[in-house]
């Protein structure tokens, strides 16, 4: 099952002009927190946020912490009089990942590159038509990581009204993505920090659509995005039957083996053990993230 990617599942949102919040982020149990350098950071201070965010990479590089949690920073859009900056910030940091707003083409992302090094990889912000149009040469781009959705200047532009409206966009960039060889893109941030029910049936919906994993805005939604993502009993039940029934026809994942026969009479082909893999792959995953 090794060969299986498992995505991470929650990334947790820090303002990077609040360094007192840094730590108690990183021990949030977020797979990742994204030191944030644009939106929630006025103008006035994105110079001392930037000096705070570096600061904190320079001293996790120096002595890393053993929580696990890897940090990414959102950097301002690259077309923006920050972003300079901003990358150099990166680049001298030693960031797991930049996570870049307002991509709008594989140029953008060049520009990226060409900043941050590499080395760093892309996390993409679609967040205009034109981004959304190009997704397919976004996504392609070999410093792309994942892909995900600006909803919020995307309502803005487009006139959207409710969360139907962003099926088709969802859904593009979860086939372009897939078809890049990328991760599921994650969802968008869920902004009522109480309303973790409707949070957790927000994470539901979007699985179902092939969105994996979501960004939080407070530590609280963490735990919720886990539990929503993660498979469930019967789930893990199911896929082990099928993997163990692959293991006793010998053909395991392998492309175009016949059918499997299940102890139920039911019949499977390859896709569907691939799946099961995942499944147990990603329930492994989970759990070894939550007790580190």
């Amino acid at each position: 099952m090794s060969a299986v990617q498992t995505p991470l599942v929650t990334w947790l949102y820090v303002p990077g002009d609040r360094p007192e919040r840094f730590a108690k982020a990183m021990a949030s149990g977020a797979d990742a927190v994204i030191l944030d350098l644009e939106d929630a950071v006025l103008p006035p201070v994105k110079d001392a946020a930037r000096r705070h965010v570096r600061d904190f990479l320079e001293a996790r590089r120096a002595e890393p912490v053993g929580d696990g949690a890897r940090v990414h920073v959102r950097v301002n859009a690259p077309h923006s009089e920050w972003f300079a900056l901003d990358a150099a910030a990166v680049a001298a940091g030693g960031a797991d990942g930049v996570r870049v707003p307002k991509i709008e083409s594989a140029e953008d992302v060049d520009l990226v590159v060409e900043a941050v090094g590499e080395g760093v990889p892309v996390d993409c912000l679609l967040e205009s038509a034109r981004g959304v149009e190009n997704v397919s040469e976004i996504a392609a781009h070999p410093a792309v990581r994942s892909l995900a959705l600006g909803e919020a200047d995307l309502t803005a532009e487009l006139g959207l009204r409710g969360d139907e409206a962003f099926s088709w966009l969802r859904t593009r960039i979860v086939v372009a993505s897939a078809a890049a060889g990328l991760a599921a893109p994650g969802m968008a941030a869920y902004i009522e920090v109480r309303d973790t029910e409707g949070l957790y049936r927000s994470c539901l919906r979007g699985r179902d659509i092939g969105l994996f994993g979501r960004t939080a805005i407070h530590p609280r939604q963490v735990p919720v995005i886990r539990r929503a993502f993660t498979p469930s009993e019967e789930e893990v039940s199911r896929a082990r039957q099928i993997a163990e029934a692959a293991e006793c026809a010998s053909v395991g994942s392998a492309r175009g083996g016949g059918a499997i026969a299940l102890a139920d009479g039911r019949f499977i082909d390859a896709p569907v053990v691939t799946a099961a893999l995942r499944t147990l792959a990603l329930a492994e995953s989970i759990a070894e993230r939550g007790s580190d």
